[in-house]
């Protein structure tokens, strides 16, 4: 057998070697870091705040903030730590952990947004049933069900299916994505590759087709409302359709896409919109495009 020599620390390549570069990308993601942390909390004392507010709708859209939050955090300090440094090293462990906590934090906004589409679904659908059928201890539970079928899913495979990594330890990435962090595997990755099909499969592909139905019930509904009634149908849903459209679509080209190439930049690039970009636009989507929240926030300015 060849020689192999694992890894204990990786390197990740990060954006350029241009220092001119990477201080203008440490501004702009540093702006846009403060933004979505302020924005996001924001969205969530609002929603607290106003009784209005207090439905299965805002309910679901807090989490996504919560989500969004978590999903930032976990991601944008490193990088821009490591703008500003020439060693962007980071340990087996830490990397690992990124690795499981971004999968399980997406994974679980992808089946969030399907429950926020459900929602939607039965609300205009079913609104005579609505109340019954979206009960609060029904939300509780639907949530606590989406983080614990991400866990079962995304935690447990990581370790009955262990990856030993070897060197060269240079991940061509800003963080420690899946498919970039594959690429060091020591084994053969088809056996690999195929499971994050499989569960890209699972957590991308069977979500969106539900939204899609759930859509499509929608607009058989709204259809046959009156003119007026259906324009305010369709403005409690154009803020998800947004959201689904920007956070699903990037989701399907890095992980049901073509295979990338270990030298490619593809990954790192589609990365920054979910991991950066929706984080920071999603409070401002669901803002722009709600009376009561734009109330509630002018009240506390």
């Amino acid at each position: 057998m060849k020689n192999k020599t694992l890894a204990t620390e990786f390197i990740l390549v990060g954006f350029s070697d241009d220092l001119m570069i990477n201080l203008i990308l440490f501004v702009l993601f540093l702006i846009i870091y403060v933004f979505t942390v302020i924005g996001n909390v924001l969205i969530i004392h609002i929603i607290i705040l106003n009784t209005k507010l207090h439905t299965p709708m805002y309910f679901f859209i807090s989490k996504l903030s919560f989500i969004d939050l978590c999903n930032s955090c976990f991601a944008t300090p490193k990088m821009l730590m490591d703008l500003l440094s020439t060693q962007r090293t980071i340990s087996l462990v830490a990397c690992l952990a990124q690795v499981n906590i971004l999968l399980l934090i997406g994974t679980t906004e992808c089946l969030l947004l399907v429950l926020m589409a459900y929602d939607r679904c039965l609300a205009i659908c079913l609104p005579l049933q609505y109340q019954v059928l979206m009960k609060w201890n029904i939300c509780h539970r639907l949530t606590a069900l989406i983080w614990i079928f991400s866990f079962l899913i995304i935690i447990l495979p990581s370790f009955l299916m262990p990856v030993a990594l070897c060197n060269p330890n240079q991940i061509n990435h800003f963080m420690c994505e899946s498919l970039a962090v594959l690429h060091l595997s020591c084994d053969r990755n088809y056996d690999k590759e195929r499971a994050i099909f499989l569960l890209s499969f699972i957590t991308i592909l069977l979500p969106f087709s539900f939204i899609i139905m759930s859509y499509v019930c929608i607009i058989y509904s709204v259809l046959k409302i009156h003119s007026v009634g259906r324009a305010k149908a369709f403005s409690t849903c154009t803020s998800h359709v947004t959201v689904v459209a920007m956070y699903f679509g990037t989701g399907m080209v890095t992980y049901l896409g073509p295979s990338q190439d270990k030298s490619s930049n593809q990954g790192k690039y589609v990365s920054i919109f979910y991991v950066i970009i929706a984080p920071f636009l999603n409070p401002l989507i669901y803002s722009l495009n709600n009376r009561e929240v734009k109330k509630t926030f002018t009240k506390l300015l």
